[in-house]
């Protein structure tokens, strides 16, 4: 129901007349209606085209001159245009273009017919004007983003990249001279970070970036790559000028502290640098070696620089993790991801009770690849999270398809310390919660205490749904009384780094039972691994281990064991 003030304003509206109606809709749209007749000059206007375009006085606005000489040239020669050469379209035409502020810009676009004489030219032209400046600084700032970084003004990773290709595809004459491509990052942010805040981290990335570009000079190009770190082309700067630059840039970052809000900051920066065009072919070679030449540079520690120098043996390194890396990406999408199964032996009995799964590639010719040789590239690359998910997959298939078996399975530290991905892995196991009861899922002891309570909500998801959980490599960590007591795990496994020779080390005996007895205070089972002869395994029985898998009792076969 209408109010009384409502109903008296609908009645208004219905009494006015269809041209009254519609010039109130056009100034509540904010836009302007014009009649303009050509032969004597005069513009007439709905509403008061000054207010809604934010420029000029009304009775510039009355003629065509008036108005033309508030716009800019080219678009008042367009519109005089209109007069002499209507458009062939029947007369529609559509213009942008800015008044003459003589400050900051107002854009405006103008759309229209022209009314012909029996001439052809335009007797009397009809338009729309709206102000559109928002939408164009809209446009320009788009713009801009995609070439510079929001934050720091300086280009971004994509636009440095081409600058970087435009120098690079010169010819080799004059007009290429020599030039340095480095990559400098703040040494750890990340603490500025846990300390002071992001807020504090941002304001010192900006301070460094300008630090940087006022160090190198006007014809050094500057751009951001990463969060941390920032890419410099040096154009002119030779090879045998490289390290005093670096040095330069260097100091120029730690000179003074860096004010912020949340304090002062003391700030040092790493750098790699790469001479072109010797020692890079392209952009993605020249960034490509730069990072690498950054990495050996923070192997030193803070505030150091190394430059790109070509190894045969690194080169050769860096191709096998690619060709690795490659296999293991095809390996995936071809399912050749398979398992092989390694007995785990009841101490007392000799009886296997389950086997634990492991990871291998099966090559197209049926030759298997073993998980150290391709594991510590996955972990690399960051593809064992995705060897961690095919492998629970696997597993969970294999604990479907043979009801009697019991398996265990390894979560890399990378999935353990990544929620997503730990998230997902969870949900997995929740909806195949039948099965949960026959799996033991192992996380090695230093993955369990990168984040203790992600590590604890994680074990107690897993042993939710009756699945067992077990710490992997105990002992190779530093795992407290608190912390072994808190995570509720069901079970450890002993390194088997302290197995290995344990007949013949008085030392690896006392650590090993010591392990032992910490296991048995805490109610938990134990499992050792590594066992290779019958005087170990005779070793372990005494000190009152549970369980125990090696060489000794079987190597892993591909072979399903409950199908032996």
């Amino acid at each position: 129901m209408f109010s009384r003030r409502q109903a008296s304003s609908v009645r208004a509206l219905a009494e006015l007349s269809e041209a009254q109606r519609l010039r109130l809709a056009l100034a509540a749209a904010g836009d302007v209606v014009y009649d303009w007749t050509p032969g004597d000059g005069v513009m007439q206007w709905t509403g008061e085209p000054s207010t809604h375009l934010g420029f000029g006085e009304a009775s510039q606005y009355a003629s065509d001159n008036g108005f033309h000489a508030l716009i800019d040239e080219a678009a008042a020669e367009a519109r005089l245009r209109l007069v002499l050469s209507p458009p062939a379209d029947g007369g529609a035409f559509h213009l942008e273009y800015s008044l003459k502020t003589g400050g900051a810009p107002i854009w405006v676009e103008e759309r229209g017919v022209c009314l012909l004489a029996a001439d052809g030219q335009a007797e009397r032209i009809v338009g729309l004007v709206r102000n559109i400046t928002e939408r164009k600084l809209r446009e320009a700032h788009l713009s801009w983003a995609a070439s510079y970084d929001e934050m720091t003004g300086h280009l971004n990773r994509l636009r440095l990249r081409e600058k970087l290709a435009e120098h690079l595809e010169m010819k080799p004459t004059v007009e290429r001279k020599p030039a340095v491509y480095c990559v400098v990052a703040i040494d750890d942010l990340a603490v500025v970070n846990e300390t002071y805040g992001f807020d504090t981290a941002d304001e010192v990335i900006v301070a460094v970036g300008r630090r940087l570009g006022e160090a190198a000079g006007a014809k050094c190009v500057v751009g951001r790559t990463a969060g941390n770190k920032f890419g410099l082309i040096l154009d002119g700067c030779t090879s045998s000028e490289m390290a005093e630059r670096m040095a330069a840039l260097r100091a120029a970052a730690r000179a003074r502290v860096v004010p912020t809000h949340g304090g002062a900051v003391s700030v040092s920066v790493s750098v790699g640098a790469v001479a072109l065009p010797q020692d890079a072919r392209n952009s993605q070679e020249a960034m490509a070696r730069a990072e690498e030449a950054l990495d050996r540079a923070k192997v030193h520690g803070r505030d150091n620089f190394a430059a790109y120098s070509h190894s045969p043996q690194r080169e050769s390194l860096r191709k096998r993790t690619v060709s690795i890396g490659d296999q293991i990406v095809t390996a995936l999408a071809e399912n050749r991801i398979v398992l092989a199964y390694q007995a785990i032996v009841d101490a007392k009995s000799g009886e296997a009770v389950s086997h634990e799964c492991l990871v291998r590639i099966a090559r197209p010719e049926g030759q298997i690849i073993a998980a150290g040789d391709f594991v510590p590239v996955a972990e690399q690359l960051g593809l064992i999270r995705r060897l961690d998910r095919r492998v629970l997959e696997l597993t969970v298939e294999a604990l479907h398809k043979h009801r009697g078996a019991s398996l265990s399975l390894n979560v890399s530290g990378m999935t353990a310390s990544d929620r997503p991905t730990l998230e997902s892995y969870v949900a997995y196991l929740e909806a195949h919660a039948d099965v949960a009861p026959r799996m033991v899922v192992e996380l090695t002891e230093t993955a369990a205490l990168i984040d203790i309570e992600e590590s604890m909500r994680f074990v107690s998801r897993v042993r939710a749904l009756g699945a067992k959980v077990a710490i992997d490599d105990f002992g190779a960590g530093y795992t407290s009384f608190r912390n072994l007591q808190s995570l509720h795990v069901d079970m450890v496994k002993i390194d088997g780094s302290f197995v290995k020779g344990l007949a013949d080390s008085r030392d690896n005996q006392i650590f090993v039972r010591t392990l032992v007895d910490l296991a048995k205070n805490f109610k938990l089972e134990t499992v050792a691994e590594w066992v290779a002869e019958a005087r170990e395994a005779d070793i372990l029985k005494a000190f009152g281990v549970d369980y125990l898998q090696g060489f000794y009792y079987g190597k892993p076969e591909i072979k399903e064991p409950w199908t032996l």
